[in-house]
């Protein structure tokens, strides 16, 4: 059994090297809040990352396939442009492609 010395030791150098990965972030954080680069990223990647994803969702789609996800992404899109929420179009437009499917696949 090894000695309380080296025990505390232990202990000790795990807190630091553990505080020292919390602390990181927020070191690095300070500098980033005034970059013209990270001001330029946080307005345009959003809407880049959201093209991306809606390409990627949509490029083997049916024309079958098109009268559920159509009115879903119109909505989407329009609920999106009027209000200018990210979080109420997607789920809007979630909401109303499940209700789509659900009353589309038991007619």
């Amino acid at each position: 059994m090894p000695d309380t010395s080296y025990l505390l030791s232990a202990v000790a150098l795990c807190a630091s090297i553990t505080w020292s990965l919390r602390a990181l972030p927020f070191a690095v954080l300070a500098p980033l809040r005034t970059s013209t680069t990270v001001d330029y990223l946080s307005r345009h990647m959003p809407v880049g990352v959201m093209v991306i994803l809606a390409a990627y969702t949509l490029r083997a789609i049916t024309p079958a396939q098109l009268t559920v996800t159509g009115p879903a992404l119109a909505v989407t899109l329009a609920l999106h442009l009027w209000r200018r929420n990210a979080v109420l179009s997607v789920l809007t437009g979630t909401a109303l492609h499940v209700a789509l499917t659900t009353l589309l696949a038991h007619n």
